[in-house]
């Protein structure tokens, strides 16, 4: 019993740090290009293990914005209903994904951005859906695991369209704003969904993420 309490107390101070290494990092993120550029005076005010989990914390909440390789898409979504096609004959622009959202197993995570529609209006959010302002939204239970080699990073200021880049623009400062928010929420959908496969409704409506694992793994194997 003791020592259950001692476990549970450990656990609780653990998560706490942890929390509060995110948080920071989300701030760092806004203001730092590079770990690099503050890592040795970060060096000197924390302990080896500290660093490490800062370091991976930094890249891992660094969101961006991402286009991912059509053909994976389109290889994940014959195992996966929730996947959506990255650019439909009728629209001008392909699909952006947020990332890396998680990173467990050896796989790294991104979502899919949705297009705002009015139905968005009088949904509240909760802890997998996410919205953008009225710009777009982030359904958490849609995201998948992607090799980065298949994933190339938008580079805002290179897009053509003026309206355009103006709207992804505002888009990625509020998701840099909820960077936090998605970091933790993602974490916490996926192990709902490994935890309560079935029993139930966020984890039916979410993606199958140990079988996408599984093909992210065979399609890698492919190429």
């Amino acid at each position: 019993m003791r020592l259950s309490l001692q476990k549970r107390k450990h656990n609780n101070i653990k998560e706490k740090n942890t929390k509060g290494i995110i948080s920071l990092t989300s701030k760092i993120n806004r203001y730092i290009v590079d770990f690099k550029d503050i890592a040795p005076l970060i060096a000197k005010f924390i302990r080896p293990n500290q660093f490490l989990l800062l370091r991976h914390f930094f890249y891992m909440g660094k969101i961006n914005l991402y286009e991912i390789d059509t053909k994976y898409i389109d290889y994940l979504s014959t195992y996966e209903k929730h996947l959506f096609q990255n650019k439909k004959v009728s629209q001008t622009f392909s699909r952006k994904y947020i990332g890396i959202i998680l990173t467990i197993n050896g796989f790294n995570y991104f979502a899919p951005l949705s297009s705002f529609k009015a139905k968005h209006k009088r949904l509240t959010e909760t802890i997998d859906f996410i919205k953008i302002g009225t710009y777009s939204v982030i359904n958490l239970n849609n995201m998948f695991p992607a090799p980065l080699k298949l994933c190339e990073r938008v580079t805002i200021n290179n897009i053509n369209n003026i309206h355009y880049k103006n709207l992804v623009r505002a888009e990625y400062r509020i998701i840099k704003q909820k960077s936090e928010l998605i970091l933790n929420n993602s974490r916490i959908v996926y192990d709902h969904k490994m935890q309560n496969d079935g029993k139930s409704k966020l984890s039916q409506r979410c993606n199958d993420f140990k079988n996408l694992e599984k093909r992210c793994l065979e399609y890698i194997n492919q190429i």
